[in-house]
């Protein structure tokens, strides 16, 4: 972005780091601790109303957020819609697709739905900022790939299936869930660019059209299983 032409100083780079590793470098470059990263989002009682009108506190709860704001990292609308009714059939789960009012968003919901057999409460288009992070904090498990959701439920404690391909999970992944993602971007970096991964750039993202259909249905499946049996953590405060 051109920066370098503004600053004085800047911060040695780190290898093959996370990018919230790479944020608190700045803290610690000017003499702070900052080794271990702290949320305090906050969740208002307007937010957890909104909520409870939608979702039931008996039972457990998948959000599916579908959508990046890079479409190339989008996984098929198809397979989502066999992990949600798994979910919902096998797993007895309530499933959430949650989502912006933007065109692609609507788009992916009702694809979703319509490869469906059974019924998702469809949020897309009708929450908040707050109201989305009161559902993220109320969810058992989030399913989305590399996008902001993925980021705000890591900050509330949830554990979050994260979807990687064109991008890799151990740079840009949700913090405290790295071992729940399903991450095909080493698979990909061969598959496309005829490189292993750890020899790209860092933070090389893989547009090909094809790269999210490397992850698979059951695959995902394996992963929410894994995700509801870890405990809700609350990170916010550790």
């Amino acid at each position: 972005d051109l920066h370098r032409w503004f600053i004085t100083h800047s911060i040695p780079e780190t290898p093959m780091q996370h990018q919230v590793q790479g944020h608190l470098s700045f803290a610690r470059y000017i003499g702070l601790e900052a080794d271990t990263p702290e949320w305090n989002f906050p969740v208002s009682e307007d937010a957890v109303k909104f909520v409870d009108q939608h979702v039931a506190t008996d039972r457990r709860l998948l959000v599916i957020s579908p959508c990046s704001s890079y479409p190339q990292r989008n996984w098929l609308a198809e397979r989502y819609a066999a992990v949600a009714d798994h979910a919902i059939a096998k797993l007895d789960l309530q499933v959430v697709l949650s989502g912006g009012p933007s065109k692609l968003e609507r788009q992916m919901g009702d694809e979703i739905s319509r490869n469906m057999r059974h019924q998702p409460i469809d949020l897309i288009g009708k929450d908040t900022l707050p109201q989305l992070v009161a559902m993220l904090s109320r969810a058992d498990v989030v399913l989305t790939p590399d996008s902001g959701p993925s980021h705000l439920a890591n900050m509330v404690g949830t554990a979050v299936v994260g979807l990687h391909a064109s991008t890799w999970s151990r740079r840009s992944g949700p913090y405290h869930s790295l071992d729940l993602c399903v991450d095909k971007f080493p698979e990909a970096a061969q598959k496309f660019c005829n490189k292993p991964a750890e020899s790209l750039r860092w933070g090389t993202r893989i547009n090909h059209p094809d790269v999210m259909s490397l992850i698979q249905v059951d695959e995902v499946i394996a992963q929410i299983k894994n995700a509801l049996n870890r405990p809700h953590r609350d990170i916010r405060t550790c």
